[in-house]
């Protein structure tokens, strides 16, 4: 629905969870931001596009917020459908948006060899089986301007959650649309509901991102799975967003304080259990991805250390 003049949120649903994409509309063309999996543009976008008069040759550019399966997904089938599209996105993340294999080894394979911990089969297949990733069109570092004629709107790179994170601003409507740029204390199902943790991956960049967009005093924060922020919930959710990354350090500050020796990543995450959110045992181990970019940060602070054991696993200690 259009929620803003010339700004349309396109909610698609996504198992018992949904992707939000936005579509921005100017005098002349039209940007999409993300692309959802493959049936989120063949069942959600093409439709509403046609069914709200809007030629899909207006249609000039998507950008991936990242490199995300959920983000991505749909990058083949919007090429198929309207193959003038340009497909934008981040230097830092493209190799990722355009090779399915590269995201799965890298992205959420990360864990596999150092921390025991990867994706069960059956969710590498899901993937594999709504994506359809293609060559991008166009590599962005943040900063640059899309005119769609009557206003503009701006790229912004906000790592953290991904190394090559982008957001897109627009001035006009006082909006950010920021994909999974933040990501509150838990990442939610379509009810509501707890569905696994905030998987925010560089703390610093991270929160940096965070103060980059208070900075643009937004009335509107438009995210891929959460609710829509306006006025002062803007503030709030950012806020929230913090937060967290700070209690995470004090969690596990206290879980080192008490262990009799190094702690694996995964015997930390199942150790603070619901300390770190509230996850059944399948979902929480997802908490390794923000676990890990803190005892990151904590060790760069001096807080704790790393070593590797014998078998290969990161463990961690705190420096007393």
């Amino acid at each position: 629905m259009e929620i803003r003049k010339g700004l349309h949120r396109l909610q698609a649903p996504l198992g018992e969870r949904f992707v939000a994409l936005y579509l921005l509309v100017g005098d002349d063309a039209a940007l999409l931001v993300d692309t959802g999996i493959r049936e989120s543009i063949t069942e959600t976008l093409l439709p509403y596009l046609d069914e709200a008069g809007i030629p899909r040759e207006k249609l000039r550019w998507t950008v991936n917020t990242h490199c995300d399966f959920d983000h991505t997904g749909g990058n083949g089938a919007l090429k198929a459908a309207i193959p003038s599209v340009e497909i934008v996105a981040h230097d830092l993340d493209t190799d990722l948006v355009e090779d399915i294999q590269r995201l799965i080894d890298v992205r959420y394979g990360e864990f596999r060899e150092t921390d025991g911990f990867d994706d069960p089969p059956e969710t590498t297949a899901y993937l594999r089986s709504v994506s359809d990733l293609v060559p991008v069109d166009r590599r962005v570092s943040g900063g640059e301007e899309f005119d769609l004629g009557g206003r503009s709107v701006r790229v912004l790179h906000v790592p953290g959650h991904s190394p090559g994170h982008v957001a897109v601003h627009d001035p006009a409507n006082r909006a950010l649309m920021i994909g999974d740029a933040t990501l509150g204390t838990t990442v939610p199902y379509a009810d509501g509901r707890a569905a696994f943790p905030p998987t925010y991956r560089d703390v610093d960049p991270y929160v940096a991102s965070l103060s980059a967009f208070r900075d643009l005093d937004a009335d509107l924060l438009l995210t891929a799975h959460y609710p829509v922020y306006e006025g002062r919930g803007v503030r709030e959710f950012l806020d929230e967003s913090e937060a967290y990354t700070e209690r995470i350090d004090e969690v596990l500050s206290d879980v080192l304080d008490a262990a009799d020796g190094p702690r694996t990543t995964l015997e930390l995450v199942r150790t603070a259990g619901a300390e770190l959110g509230p996850w059944p045992a399948d979902a929480l181990d997802y908490a390794v991805f923000p676990v890990t970019g803190n005892l990151e940060r904590l060790a760069a602070r001096g807080v704790v250390t790393e070593q590797t054991d014998a078998a290969g696993r990161r463990r961690w200690s705190l420096v007393r």
